[in-house]
């Protein structure tokens, strides 16, 4: 299975940090976002990576160059940093079959495999890793409705009113059938292209999107602060509050 990395972001939010270096190659715990990244699809047996650049792209592509741990690297370019489903598409070309996708600003300690098992042996259209928040938190991010089998009903970007405080955490299996679905997509009141919107259009086509709840902790690298919790947390640090996830704010393709 091939992994899509979005990592075209500026990462305006972490500044002082991406002064000078694009967001993904900002330093946790020693090393950058995108190396995290990249070992976590590589321990879920990723054969090559596609990496979606944009801001300060040299720097990505000079660090990584054309591998990564054994794995082929492929860059494609979000000239414009136009939303997730806008920088999704960039990577359609070199995609052909069930894919794994990564936003490039998160770091995890969670039940990945878990997603993709379910991709692989149940051939479901998609399987999200999401995790419960509290309420005041949720409308942060793209909220998800679920049936009683578990199966995402609905998805909305950032509402003001959320249906429920279960969200999206940045990891995902797909079908090539989402890029059809980011074809479709309208801007937002963002104006941006929002992988959320591809996602409702998927189920209201009548596919099949399985909820996996999150074991374990992910921190989304938005500010400064996130990037202290991630190290605490890599580091075993019991003073660091897992449960807050992150900001929830920055978003790989579009920030």
């Amino acid at each position: 299975m091939k992994a899509v990395v979005l990592a075209a972001g500026e990462g305006t939010r972490l500044r002082p940090l991406t002064e000078d270096k694009p967001k993904g190659m900002v330093e946790v715990d020693g090393k950058p976002i995108l190396t995290h990244c990249f070992e976590q699809m590589a321990a879920l047996g990723a054969d090559e990576l596609v990496v979606v650049v944009g801001y300060m792209k040299e720097a990505i592509i000079s660090h990584y160059g054309d591998e990564f741990a054994g794995m082929p690297i492929t860059y494609t370019h979000q000239r414009e940093q136009d939303g997730l489903a806008h920088a999704l598409l960039t990577a359609e070309e070199h995609v052909d079959d069930d894919f794994m996708l990564m936003l490039g600003d998160n770091i995890f300690d969670a039940n990945l495999e878990d997603v993709v098992r379910r991709q692989r042996e149940d051939r479901a259209d998609a399987a999200f890793l999401v995790e419960e928040v509290p309420w005041e938190d949720a409308s942060r991010y793209g909220v998800c409705d679920t049936n009683d089998y578990g199966e995402i009903t609905d998805v909305v970007e950032k509402p003001e009113d959320p249906p429920s405080n279960l969200v999206m955490t940045g990891f995902y299996t797909f079908t090539p059938a989402i890029f059809h679905a980011c074809h479709l997509v309208q801007p937002s009141n963002r104006g941006e292209y929002e992988l959320s919107e591809a996602v409702d259009l998927l189920i209201q086509s009548g596919r099949t999107i399985d909820a996996i709840r999150m074991d374990g902790w992910r921190v989304d690298v938005g500010y400064p602060e996130d990037r202290e919790k991630a190290e605490g947390l890599l580091r075993g640090e019991d003073a660091v509050d897992a449960s807050e996830g992150g900001s929830g704010e920055a978003t790989a393709g579009s920030e």
